[in-house]
């Protein structure tokens, strides 16, 4: 959706202006996904019927363009081989343009349409490669915006009266890391900070950010040495202006920080419904997913932030029929939902995905219908709370 204002605003600029439907407009701008194989299927399904039109319009002399962006598109442009645009091509022969997302960029402003909530971007990629996803081929690396262009935008949204903000990213928690590292870089060799794997190092450094000086926060959790974030910096920052609500999108559980914590807990605009992917309750299952941390981990994080946010809620994703899950490691998946009790859960049916590793190194194993049968269990257990 933050991207679509983006996209809308940019051709608003070239002098353009909404049509009342897709029947009507001149040129069709269809913003992908692709995380999982269904959405990229009705991609097809809708390019297949806009082909129809446009052969009708081209018929009676009208104007009528189909471009192509998002995470499709994204992934054909980090594919040097440049087989998959060739193929997305071949299927969508009626497409006149793959436009990447990155061209849009950040030089209008977005073009919303709810006048009260606004959506926020404040970085774009992710470097975790969780091995069933395939956000960073279609993505790329994680890159942050520029927290005073975060802060002029919050603050103008504050100014025309809008009530709630949403700070988006891939991985929010790790906002900022590249930053630092562009920072650290900047300055005098003998003043550089040449381990970042280490907290004390990291307390020597603060980032002119304006008027303020800013020491990132070490993200050192669930027992692993990880990176500098200014998450938490920014986060208040955009408190501070007096929204009613403040809210914030994806976060990896192992890069939440208790200074994170901290924050939410002490700002009560902050919303109290976090968003905490766990994907599985099975250690070796996250192992294959190359996702951080033991089920025991996830738990003793979910703790911590039950002590210190009141009335807080968590809602999550989760992948069932993942490969090589067998039902019993299901069932742990089961028993870690209802130890923690999520208010709401996007869960998935696992399909593989072009270029991650689990494609690459692990077998579809669990048959659709047992996919289906486990799913069911848990939207039952989560999301059909009577």
């Amino acid at each position: 959706m933050a991207d679509s204002e983006r996209i809308a605003a940019s051709f608003k600029a070239r002098g353009m202006k909404k049509a009342s439907s897709y029947k009507q407009a001149n040129y069709v701008v269809v913003n992908t996904c692709m995380v999982r194989e269904s959405a990229e299927n009705r991609v097809y399904g809708l390019v297949n019927n806009l082909a129809k039109i446009k052969q009708e319009k081209l018929q009676n002399n009208e104007v009528y363009k189909i471009i192509v962006t998002g995470c499709m598109v994204g992934i054909a442009v980090r594919d040097k081989t440049g087989r998959y645009l060739g193929r997305l091509k071949e299927i969508m022969p009626a497409v006149d343009e793959f436009m990447p997302i990155e061209e849009v960029g950040f030089d209008f402003a977005p073009l919303r349409t709810n006048k009260t909530e606004a959506w926020v971007a404040i970085s774009n990629g992710c470097n975790n490669f969780c091995t069933y996803c395939i956000v960073p081929y279609t993505r790329g690396r994680e890159v942050s915006r520029p927290y005073e262009e975060i802060i002029k935008e919050c603050q103008n949204l504050k100014e025309k009266g809008y009530k709630k903000v949403t700070l988006l990213g891939q991985n929010v928690n790790s906002y900022g890391a590249d930053l630092i590292l562009n920072f650290n870089s900047q300055i005098p060799r003998s003043k550089q900070i040449s381990n970042f794997n280490n907290e004390n190092h990291i307390e020597n450094l603060k980032l002119k950010i304006g008027n303020l000086r800013i020491r990132p926060i070490y993200v050192k959790h669930l027992g692993r040495h990880r990176i500098p974030t200014l998450f938490p910096h920014l986060l208040e920052e955009v408190v501070k202006m007096g929204f009613e609500t403040v809210d914030f999108i994806s976060s990896n559980p192992w890069d939440f920080s208790d200074e994170l914590i901290d924050v939410i807990a002490k700002n009560k605009n902050i919303s109290r419904t976090i968003h905490l992917p766990v994907q599985s309750g099975d250690d070796e299952i996250l192992k294959k997913m190359n996702r951080w941390y033991t089920a025991k981990e996830y738990l003793d994080l979910v703790d911590r932030m039950k002590k210190k946010i009141k009335n807080l809620r968590l809602t999550t994703d989760i992948i069932v029929g993942f490969c090589t899950e067998s039902k019993e490691q299901f069932q742990n998946t089961v028993r870690l939902v209802k130890k923690v009790g999520f208010e709401k859960a996007y869960i998935a049916r696992y399909s593989p995905r072009p270029m991650t590793t689990a494609t690459k190194k692990f077998k579809d194993d669990v048959p659709s219908e047992e996919k289906k049968r486990r799913w069911n269990i848990l939207n039952k257990l989560i999301n059909s709370k009577s």
